[in-house]
């Protein structure tokens, strides 16, 4: 491994951003603790966007994943046909997406996925449409 690489890998493994992340040309990084997202495009910080992540009993898995599959118009088949836009599935049934509720951004409030002002979950799926969802990562930490 070259000395640039060994620099790379330090800092990352520092910085507490999986290497695969590291990786990826679209970075959506979820701080449950600050119930916010940092979007990071082609390494340069381009949104800082309140969320809401899981309330009081139920989960939002941390960890890191590629985006798997996209779906602009979608309804959730578990919770009442409630409304999804803009989602972005990464792990299962989790997703990054748009919510009507927005007085509740910046606290936990949702089933489990990540919720985002309508108007930046079409931000951020567009810029996964552009990259490819290969070269989008979801990174959830506590």
């Amino acid at each position: 491994m070259n000395i640039f690489a060994r620099i790379a890998l330090a800092l990352t493994v520092s910085l507490g951003v999986p290497a695969a992340a590291q990786a990826a040309t679209v970075v959506a990084k979820v701080d449950i603790a600050t119930q916010t997202m940092t979007v990071v495009h082609r390494g340069q910080v381009k949104y800082r966007w309140k969320v809401s992540t899981a309330r009081s009993g139920k989960v939002t898995p941390s960890g890191s994943w590629s985006a798997k599959w996209l779906s602009k118009n979608h309804r959730s088949s578990r919770y009442s046909n409630a409304p999804m836009p803009y989602a972005i599935f990464y792990n299962g049934n989790y997703a990054v997406h748009g919510t009507n509720q927005v007085n509740r951004l910046g606290r936990p409030a949702s089933a489990g996925c990540v919720r985002l002002d309508t108007r930046n979950a079409a931000v951020l799926y567009r810029l996964a449409q552009k990259e490819g969802l290969k070269n989008v990562r979801i990174v959830v930490s506590r």
